[in-house]
């Protein structure tokens, strides 16, 4: 049911200790507490978890088992579930900033996210942004629902020298979306199915990455847990760069689903510029949800995109899409920043993607024919409707 973490776990020892002290300050030691912390959590799992008598050691019991777990057989994180609920049930200041802290760090090397955003200078969001006319024609959310069609939630279950890592697997999760009937597009991070440690995330070997690949599933419309969606097969993995964090992956079957537009321009923000992004994401695995028009960018460049947005683990490999339901850039992950304003309120974290025109210029150099395959299939969706 269980994979394990290694050595060192999601947390340090230290970090053990400072979630239990922050939850014996919330109150959440309370033994009535502890269904509301494990909501979402495998029962069966939650089962095998030892039984103490005294409520903050109990906390502690719970904590140090859960953090020696990678993720259970529905590929969710039992750690990362029960720092959401703390941090959901946590009203004071000083306890959240702790409970907050280390469910970024678990939801980070969870998903595998790579670190690659450099300390840079953060600049100051105008009034503007507040004092604005935010309405968008009524057609976008038209377009937003035939943009989602093509947004998959996506499984890849770990190899490890040509076998599966865990027999009962542990598939690790991300959101995929169609720039052609053929091909996927997701993060690297997500195919290569390895959970961070230590702010590092190892590298699956090229069989191992081609077999993650193969095994990978793609499960569309799915939007409720109410409802039984087919999924689609893997054929191969057909391009892929780790330091773009790019993958694109090849169905087995060609879908007839009209794919996603590229917006066919780097995007750029000169200062004073409020431009608003749209995320379709699977967050943790779970159901489709969206994040709308409250996205803004605040910086750009030729590579990367940052703006503010909700996002989880589950959620890379999303695609980043303008008002015009337009691909402008690939979700790849959450930074934590310092001293940034957002509408009036502090925020600890900024979301980074790839700018697609990145992705494009790499796969041209390096993979001709997947280029001219999403070239010819965007030039098609060019008279699609939005």
């Amino acid at each position: 049911m269980t994979g394990g973490t290694g050595a060192t776990g999601y947390l340090s020892r230290e970090d053990i200790l400072a979630v239990r002290d922050a939850a014996l300050d919330a109150g959440l030691t309370d033994p009535a507490m502890r269904p509301l912390l494990f909501d979402g959590v495998m029962p069966r799992y939650r089962a095998t978890l030892p039984l103490l008598p005294a409520p903050g050691l109990q906390v502690q019991s719970d904590l140090v088992e859960m953090n020696r777990v990678e993720r259970l057989v529905d590929g969710s994180v039992p750690l990362e579930t029960w720092l959401r609920n703390a941090v959901a049930q946590t009203t004071a200041a000083a306890p959240a900033a702790v409970l907050q802290r280390a469910l970024d760090d678990v939801a980070r090397d969870a998903s595998g996210e790579p670190d690659v955003l450099a300390d840079r200078p953060v600049p100051e969001l105008k009034e503007e942004i507040v004092h604005r006319d935010d309405t968008v024609p009524f057609g976008f959310l038209r377009g937003g629902d035939a943009a989602g069609a093509a947004v998959a939630r996506v499984k890849v279950p770990p190899y490890e020298g040509g076998e599966p890592l865990q027999p009962n697997g542990f598939p690790h999760s991300g959101t995929a979306w169609l720039v052609t009937p053929d091909l996927l597009v997701t993060n690297h991070h997500v195919v290569n199915a390895r959970t961070a440690s230590g702010g590092r995330r190892a590298l699956a070997g090229p069989e191992d990455l081609l077999l993650q690949a193969r095994g990978a599933r793609a499960r569309f419309d799915y939007e409720s847990d109410d409802t039984e969606t087919e999924e689609a097969a893997v054929r191969e993995l057909a391009a892929h760069d780790a330091e773009l964090d790019y993958a694109v992956l090849r169905l087995a079957e060609p879908s007839t689903r009209p794919v996603l537009r590229l917006a066919g321009r780097t995007l750029r923000v000169a200062a004073g510029d409020v431009v608003a992004v749209n995320i379709i994401q699977h967050p943790g695995g779970a159901p489709k949800r969206v994040a709308l028009r409250n996205n803004l960018v605040f910086r750009a460049d030729d590579r990367d995109l940052h703006y503010f947005t909700d996002t989880r683990s589950g959620s890379s490999g999303s695609p980043v899409l303008t008002d015009d339901w337009r691909v402008v850039a690939l979700h790849r992950g959450t930074r934590r920043v310092e001293d940034v304003s957002f509408q009036g309120r502090d925020t600890a974290f900024v979301n980074v993607g790839t700018q697609f025109t990145a992705v494009m210029a790499h796969l041209a150099e390096h993979a001709p024919r997947v280029h001219a395959e999403i070239e010819a299939a965007q030039r098609g969706a060019a008279g699609a409707p939005v």
